[in-house]
């Protein structure tokens, strides 16, 4: 067997080469977009050049049976742009059904797609998780894009009979992750008091080892064919909790101010951090439990488990 990874050298797909590899379950052919990325010995190699632009897929295709889709515009445009939706659109949209069209049409068996829990939305009600049958709610370009993608995916899905399989992560966490996780682990490393001690929400991530371990799991398991799946650790924590549970592994101390959430929401209006501050203190839960029970699978690292990888010796 033989898979054809896209975005293989970011956060996740490093992650996910290095466990295929050590499972030795199948050949690794990776997607590139700069000629001079290094990849892990053992790996093939596809230079698929720049993802904005039409791409001719027919060589990196070749013996491929299943194709893993993790490249994507993730970063969001400048608030200058008159059409920042098209942006995205063009990688997240057009290269994904492209290539997907694509591998239809060399054969392959399965193609996985990782897509966002931002289709969903981007806040629960309290004790009310997201599900994968809800009605897609996304609020901003990148959750709207990756919404269109799915619905070309099911349209490619249905007429050309390659199944497509779905997999809406929440915020990834792990050694190396990038943006909001990156940002907190910074603030609790400096050891400087956190004004977030009265936020009382609910918020479900996942662990990076959590998260390949699921992809794997949807490769080769028959059940997941043209599915949609959420996936998380399977333990929600309010933020909080969540500094509470990363200090200790950071040898740092858990400083909390409480600071009511009014508040908190004034000030950060006033500094231009609002959408960080709602991430912060809103709820964003999501349930998992048709990814136990169709695939059977559990998250095979606890919270502690996954946080201790992700900010160990930090």
């Amino acid at each position: 067997m033989r898979a054809l990874i896209t975005g293989a050298a970011g956060f996740v797909g490093t992650a996910l080469v290095e466990r295929l590899l050590h499972d030795g379950r199948c050949v690794v052919r990776a997607a590139v977009r700069n000629a001079g990325s290094k990849l892990p010995d053992g790996v093939e190699r596809f230079d698929a050049g720049d993802f904005a632009k039409q791409i001719n897929w027919s060589h990196g295709l070749v013996g491929v049976d299943m194709v893993i889709h993790l490249a994507a515009r993730v970063h969001e445009m400048s608030e200058q742009a008159s059409d920042p939706l098209s942006g995205f659109r063009r990688i997240n949209v057009k290269t994904t059904l492209d290539l997907a069209q694509q591998s239809a049409a060399a054969g392959v068996s399965r193609f996985v797609y990782l897509s966002s829990i931002k289709v969903n939305g981007e806040t629960t009600a309290p004790d009310r998780p997201f599900t994968p049958n809800d009605l897609a709610a996304p609020q901003d370009p990148y959750g709207i894009s990756k919404h269109e993608a799915e619905v070309g995916l099911r349209e490619i899905a249905r007429t050309t009979g390659m199944q497509v399989i779905i997999i809406r992560p929440t915020l990834v966490y792990g050694k190396g992750a990038k943006g909001n996780f990156k940002s907190l682990t910074k603030h609790v490393a400096s050891g400087l008091p956190l004004p977030l001690g009265s936020i009382n929400n609910l918020r479900s991530f996942v662990g990076i080892g959590n998260l390949v371990d699921f992809i794997v799991t949807c490769l080769e398991h028959p059940a997941a064919a043209n599915e949609t799946f959420l996936v998380s650790d399977g333990e929600d924590l309010s933020t909080p909790d969540l500094i509470r549970r990363m200090a200790p592994a950071m040898n740092r101390p858990a400083r909390l101010l409480p600071v009511p959430k009014s508040m908190l929401m004034a000030g950060a209006a006033i500094l231009g951090k609002r959408d960080m501050a709602q991430r912060l203190c809103s709820n964003l839960q999501v349930d998992i439990s048709k990814s136990r029970t169709l695939l059977g699978w559990n998250p095979p690292f606890s919270v502690d488990e996954g946080l201790k990888r992700a900010v160990g010796g930090n």
